[in-house]
């Protein structure tokens, strides 16, 4: 993989004086597995936590018990189960169904809550990113603070208490082989991602987000997944970490 776009643009983020926050998510998780280990394995060699997307209805009281430190366990909906219809968009948290969405994000809290105690941090990811602008309002008085969707967040706030802090790089090519998407494509996403903070067209104070789904990498994935941290550690990067106060 030829790094040079990525060296290059973070080496004008060097010469202008700025530091780029920087955070990894990553989703699904509901269990011990060989390949949370790897993702843990992978989180202590680049030396960046994980911001682990669970989903509370089935997630295992062994999961909680075994969680490696770097790990920051978020909340990921509630059971994961896509409530759209008519041909529609997946959503667990789309419209229509406001009451019963309340009501989730409720449980949600609670399980996660029982399950992870003062280690929770109190961020909400909706299933495939997607929730319904009516729901943000009951964030807060549910507990959340945060809430994590896809693509660069047009405003600092999704609701009064509640920060939007957004992923922004996924190298799963979802719609066709979901393997790796080509190399070449994703350097030149992450450095016209960068070029856009640099210049201004996107907040510059939002934590750029890495995103991935540790339970169907293939070998490429990982292995892109670990240069692509490496590359963006050696960087002039700050760390983003949500824990249980918040923003730290």
């Amino acid at each position: 993989m030829d790094w040079r776009p990525l060296r290059a643009e973070l080496m004008l983020w060097r010469t202008q004086g700025l530091e780029l926050p920087f955070w990894w998510r990553d989703d699904d998780a509901v269990a011990p597995t060989e390949a949370l280990e790897q993702l843990a394995a992978l989180s202590a060699a680049v030396a960046m936590p994980v911001h682990l997307a669970i989903v509370p209805k089935h997630a295992t009281e062994a999961l909680a018990k075994g969680l490696s430190p770097q790990f920051v366990p978020v909340v990921h909906g509630w059971s994961h189960v896509s409530h759209s219809s008519d041909g529609g968009k997946n959503a667990e948290f789309g419209a229509g169904r406001e009451a019963a969405a309340v009501a989730d994000l409720k449980a949600a809290y609670r399980r996660m809550a029982t399950l992870f105690g003062a280690r929770l941090a109190p961020m909400f990811v909706p299933p495939w990113n997607r929730m319904d602008d009516a729901l943000f309002a009951h964030l807060a008085p549910t507990g959340f603070d945060a809430v994590s969707t896809y693509n660069a967040r047009t405003s600092p706030k999704a609701a009064p208490g509640v920060a939007q802090i957004n992923t922004h790089l996924d190298p799963i090519f979802w719609r066709g082989s979901r393997g790796l998407v080509d190399p070449e494509v994703l350097v030149s996403q992450i450095v016209t991602l960068l070029k856009e903070r640099r210049s201004g067209i996107t907040d510059t104070q939002e934590p750029l987000g890495y995103l991935t789904h540790h339970l169907v990498h293939d070998a490429d994935i990982w292995e892109f997944s670990r240069q692509f941290l490496q590359e963006m550690g050696a960087g002039p990067v700050r760390l983003y970490r949500h824990d249980e106060k918040g923003i730290s």
